[in-house]
This record gives structure tokens, sequence and C-alpha cells, in this order.
């Protein structure tokens, strides 16, 4: 059986985190982009048939884009058991929070349509616009306390997880900073498909707070790196000959230090990439909307949320969910993962898939393509 997997087991816990990376990423520049235009939607339309516009900007699309949160859900209950278990559960009314946003979502995008009355309409949009900020929010605190550390650990004895958390304690300073960059960022990038996506009033008003968000995400995400590098707890394995050979949690060291993140930008300086691509990204976003390049500010803001997402990824590798309350306990890629086989299969599984969900993707943006007006959507029947 070993004989028919190519990889070897390091190997392939790599490229199932960079796997996890790229789907984060895919979910939070395309599922991101309509969070952020459901947050936009009181200040850049001002009646309902520009509020329509809105809804058709992502009715092609949005329910799509939620597959690669799923997928990646999925990824970490077959990749990461005990991450899953630990997460999913630790964080449970985060996650809570988190699902009645996204729940509610459709349903607001489905049921503002059934009635013509204005105070109807107007209750559910303010739905919509208020899971939008919930969602992107939840995200960020919950990236905020991964780099914190969790309070969770394992008995000695029989690895029975503990947590010893609470809902309120998630949002500590630097998680809220994270919260508020995260909205800030889906707003950036909702901003930016808007202007690109829509002509007259809109795209002009999408314009200003393409602007407005972008500077203020660029601002704050550097103050969270300044924050890491010099205040923020980092982890590093202290044992670092075992890190290939363990699969117990608690079979390493770890040391915790004030700016312990950045280890990992001293021996790889490759990695400096990721937060230069998110600012660069950014900068360039915001000039390209003022100059009417949509599709190439589409392109730059989309890279920026790219970026913000390997540099949180390159900072913790190989940690996954790190403890505050036991170090040593902290998950890695390594001790963490499900066996050897089981990722073997599984990649070849997604190997198979994921090619089939990019190209359906792709062809859906590629057909749905042009801009949306509310003369087309009136003109059209199937529009929301």
């Amino acid at each position: 059986m070993d004989a028919l997997i190519l990889l070897d087991y390091d190997t392939l816990r790599v490229v199932w985190w960079l796997l996890l990376g790229v789907l984060l990423a895919a979910f939070a520049v395309m599922d991101g982009a309509d969070l952020g235009i459901a947050m936009l939607l009181p200040v850049v339309t001002n009646d309902d048939r520009e509020r329509r516009v809105l809804f058709n900007v992502i009715g092609p699309v949005w329910e799509g884009n939620q597959v690669w949160l799923i997928v990646a859900g999925a990824l970490v209950f077959a990749a990461w058991p005990l991450l899953y278990a630990m997460a999913f559960s630790g964080f449970y009314l985060a996650m809570m929070l988190l699902l009645v946003a996204l729940i509610l979502r459709p349903v607001a995008i489905k049921y503002r349509s059934k009635m013509t009355s204005a105070v109807w309409r107007s209750r559910w949009d303010s739905i919509w616009c208020a899971t939008g900020i919930v969602a992107a929010l939840v995200f960020g605190v919950a990236v905020g306390n991964v780099i914190v550390g969790a309070p969770f650990g394992f008995e000695q004895s029989t690895l029975r997880p503990m947590y010893d958390g609470s809902f309120f304690a998630l949002f500590m300073p630097f998680p809220l900073l994270c919260g508020v960059i995260s909205v800030l960022l889906l707003a950036f990038q909702g901003a930016v498909v808007l202007s690109w996506k829509t002509e007259g009033s809109i795209a002009r008003k999408s314009k200003r707070w393409a602007i407005y968000t972008g500077l203020l995400s660029m601002a704050l995400f550097v103050l969270a790196g300044w924050w890491i590098a010099t205040s923020i707890p980092g982890y590093t394995i202290e044992n670092a000959a075992l890190v290939h050979s363990f699969s117990n949690p608690l079979a390493k060291t770890v040391t915790v230090s004030a700016g312990g993140w950045m280890s990992n930008y001293d021996s790889y300086a490759w990695m400096w990439a990721a937060p230069v691509t998110a600012v660069a990204g950014m900068l360039l976003a915001i000039v390209l909307v003022g100059r009417r390049s949509g599709l190439l500010a589409v392109f730059c803001s989309s890279a920026s949320v790219v970026g913000v997402v390997l540099t949180f990824g390159f900072s913790l590798f190989p940690f996954l969910l790190p403890s505050s309350t036991q170090p040593n306990s902290s998950l890695t890629i390594y001790d963490a993962s499900a066996s050897h086989f089981s990722l073997w299969i599984m990649l070849l599984i997604s190997a198979f898939f994921l090619p089939i969900i990019v190209m359906y993707t792709s062809w859906v943006y590629k057909v749905m393509g042009g801009k949306v007006t509310p003369e087309s959507v009136e003109d059209s029947s199937h529009s929301y």
C-alpha cells in the first residue's frame, strides 16, 4: 500500500496546508466581495431600483461562492480532525453566530422580493447588510484569536481536550482589531467590484468608499503587523528536530515570546511577499479605481485580500491553533493531521473535483459578465 503513495507524510501535510490556504483565499476574495457589497447597501444606493442592482450584481454567483467555505470546513474535518474538534467545540457560540448570519443572508435575498411594501423590503435589506458585517467581523475576530492563542489543552494521560474560554473573552483588543480589518477589507473588495460592475451614481459612490475603506484597511493592517512584531506573544517549536516525527500534540516543546510570529520571516525571506502584496495591492487598487480601470482594480484588490490571508498563514506556520494556556498543546499541521493514507486518498479526490469547481466558477463569471444597471435589471425577467 505504501508503494502506491508517492508523497511522503510530511509533504502531504504541507500540501493540505497549502490547499487550505487556497480555499480560504478564494472564499475571502469571491464571497468576501458579496459580503462587502451587502455592507455597502445603505451608503451607495438611494432607492429600491438601485438596491436591486446590488442584489443582481451578486445574484448569479453568491451561492456558488459559499462553496469555498464549505469545502474549507470539510477539509479541516478530514485533514486535521483534532483541529476541527477543538475549534468547532471551543468556539461554538461564535460559530453559531456566524451560522445565523450566513443562514439569514439567503433568506434576506429571497424574501425581500416576496412583497412590494417599502417597509418590508427595507427591513430585509437591513438584515442583509447586518449579516455581511457580522460574518466579516466574526471571521476577523477568529483570526485574531488564533494569533493570540486559544485557551485549550489536553490531559496528559488521556489526551482529552479541555477548553477554558468563553464567548465574550474572544473579543479582546487585538482580535477586535482583526475583526475591524476584516470588515473594512471585505467592504473594500465589495466597493471595488461595484465600481467595476455598475454605472452612474452607484459606481461613483462605490469608488469613494473603495478609497475610504482601502486606506483604512491598509493603515490598520500595518498597525496589526507592528503589534504582532512588537507585543503579541508568538510561538516557536524548541525541539525542531522532532517536528516531523511526532503525532502527539504533547510531544513537542513550545516557547512563547513577544514577536515570536516573526521568526518565519527571518528564516524564509520570501514570505515577506505576502504582506508586501497586501499593502501594494490596496494602494494600486485605490489608484486604479480613481482612474476607472475597473477589472484591473478588482485584480489588485483581490491580490491584496490574498496577501492578507497568506500573511496570516505564513506567520503561524506550522501552527494551526496555538494554545495560550498550555503552549505545548498547540496544534500544528504535523501533530493534528489525519493518517498518511487518508491524506493521500483525499488528495486524489480533490485533484479531480477542485478543477471542475474552478472551471464551472470561471464559466459562470464569464457568462454573467458585463455591467448591471437599473435598466438591465428591469428588462430581465430573471433578475432579483
